[in-house]
């Protein structure tokens, strides 16, 4: 495949496309980056090549027109000379020096052309080379964010299996464990405090009523003995002195 067959594979290729349809996005932006570098290290290379072809064909154009100056001056110096043969000749050489010149002033322009269509395609190359050196730069973080992820997940994994873990898991479940035996015991102690706090109540609220019944009996008793006073005395003679 030439050079330019190349580049223009690579210019109009769609790299996001290409990568979403791989079965190994990895392995293929490192071959698609690989081809890039190589491509460029050649078109640089062409480049350079033609920008020195350029400098020969110019220095070599200069050389013909300066020699066809010359023949033209000898023409000049043999006509003034009356040697119209010499000059015949002398004005041959400089139309053949200048044709020269003028067939490599169509070759420099032509590698004006080339040098100018190997600079675009450098600057072509290079700014798809380095979206393809982002695209790895973005692969490569994801991948390495994706084998983080996965040790950490494995990690987490195996804490959650080991036995210090189901160890401590058994040792919370004692501890709760207590702490329900803990709370039975405190409903049961008070319970049995409210049951003494209400006999107490109930042995007051007995007293109280023994005391009234007490008090009422007494206030009776007094009441019949006052009774039985009076009439024992109403019923008692009256003494005449």
């Amino acid at each position: 495949m030439g050079i330019f067959t190349r580049l223009r594979d690579i210019v109009n290729s769609n790299i996001n496309a290409m990568l979403d349809k791989a079965e190994d996005p990895d392995k293929l932006i490192r071959l698609m980056i690989q081809e890039m570098e190589d491509t460029l290290v050649e078109i640089r290379a062409s480049c350079a090549d033609a920008m020195a072809t350029k400098k020969r064909v110019q220095r070599e154009r200069e050389e013909n027109l300066t020699r066809a100056g010359q023949w033209e001056e000898r023409a000049q110096l043999a006509v003034n000379r009356g040697r119209e043969d010499l000059a015949r000749e002398a004005l041959l050489d400089k139309r053949r020096y200048n044709e020269r010149a003028e067939k490599l002033g169509t070759e420099l322009s032509q590698c004006d052309v080339l040098i100018d269509q190997y600079q675009a395609d450098i600057v072509q190359l290079e700014s798809k080379l380095n979206a393809a050196r982002e695209k790895q730069r973005i692969l490569v973080q994801r991948h390495l964010h994706a084998q983080q992820k996965k040790r950490a997940e494995m990690d987490i994994r195996r804490i959650e299996t080991s036995d210090a873990i189901i160890r401590f898991e058994q040792f919370e479940n004692r501890i709760e464990r207590m702490e329900a035996e803990a709370d039975l015991v405190n409903y049961g102690r008070k319970n049995s405090l409210e049951e003494e706090i209400s006999s107490l109540e109930c042995d007051e609220e007995l007293e109280k009523e023994l005391k009234d019944l007490k008090a009422s009996s007494a206030k009776k008793a007094r009441g019949s003995s006052s009774a039985a006073a009076s009439r024992k005395t109403m019923q008692e003679p009256t003494t005449t002195g």
